[in-house]
């Protein structure tokens, strides 16, 4: 299969350094490889994405020297994909309906409420409330998130040790899936539906995806989307995992951060060439 990768964002805030370097490590990726490179719009959570944000992506790819293949996937536009992705996992029994709150969560896993890696609260695998509470709260209209079984998911592939992937990059070798450092993880929400984990499992086997090249930040995301993949009967792509670009602090750039934006370093006088050379690349 020819090669083919991808960049990936939310527009939910203006790009900065570090999705600067993800993206052109995966164009220049492609062009080694006489490729495919894919730009996809991840909107999934229309509460927090932002038109100008959409915008501000192509500006800055552009800007970049970036080219990408037309038409642009947006998630937003695929929303019943993901729905009979979600269907099919409660179908075959390994999602279950999730009335906690992110308070609760945290005060289950022994958590200070204000801590601020919500990686705290998702590491949860309590499993779902008794069938009678369940009901109740139905039918008060409670909001709930359809979170995977681990549990179910083991039994349903019969472990997870089989699964696998390649690993590129500066120590290549085969990974093996540990989904249960991620613990049940939401795969989607009755307010918004579908969230990030299983709609990039689904667009990557759409689109052909065969090399997953992001930042090292990810890495333990791969072992929940290839139980997803395995459950889904999905391909699964090879993944390249980078280093990241840090701030002067040794923090690693991120938009809740409020990090310099391309745009106001396009702004403020700085080339496309000055960047990447800051870059290394």
């Amino acid at each position: 299969m020819a090669f083919a990768t991808r960049f990936a964002p939310s527009p939910t805030g203006w790009l900065h350094k570090g999705h600067a370097y993800s993206a052109l490590v995966a164009f220049r990726a492609a062009q080694v490889a006489s490729g495919r490179f894919l730009l996809r719009i991840e909107d999934t959570d229309f509460t927090r994405c932002r038109p100008e944000f959409e915008a501000g992506i192509y500006e800055d790819l552009r800007w970049l020297g970036i080219e990408w293949e037309t038409p642009v996937l947006r998630q937003s536009e695929h929303r019943p994909d993901y729905e009979a992705a979600i269907g099919r996992l409660r179908d075959i029994g390994v999602l279950y309906r999730c009335f906690r709150t992110r308070k609760e969560l945290m005060a289950l896993a022994g958590v200070a409420p204000n801590a601020g890696d919500p990686k705290d609260a998702q590491a949860f695998a309590g499993g779902p409330i008794p069938e009678v509470e369940e009901v109740a709260l139905l039918a008060e209209g409670r909001p709930f998130a359809w979170r995977l079984s681990l549990t179910a998911a083991r039994e349903r592939l019969g472990g997870f040790e089989q699964l696998t992937w390649t690993e590129e990059g500066a120590s290549p070798d085969v990974r093996h899936a540990t989904p249960e450092t991620l613990g049940d993880m939401v795969v989607g929400r009755k307010d918004i539906g579908a969230g990030y984990v299983i709609a990039s499992v689904v667009d990557d086997a759409r689109q052909g995806i065969t090399h997953v090249i992001r930042g090292e930040d990810l890495a333990e995301l791969t072992s929940m989307q290839r139980v997803l993949q395995a459950l889904l009967d999905l391909p699964t792509p090879v993944y390249r995992h980078h280093g990241l670009v840090l701030d002067e602090t040794g923090k690693r750039l991120a938009k809740r951060d409020s990090s310099t934006s391309l745009k106001a370093l396009r702004e403020g006088g700085m080339s496309a060439a000055q960047l990447i050379s800051e870059l290394g690349l």
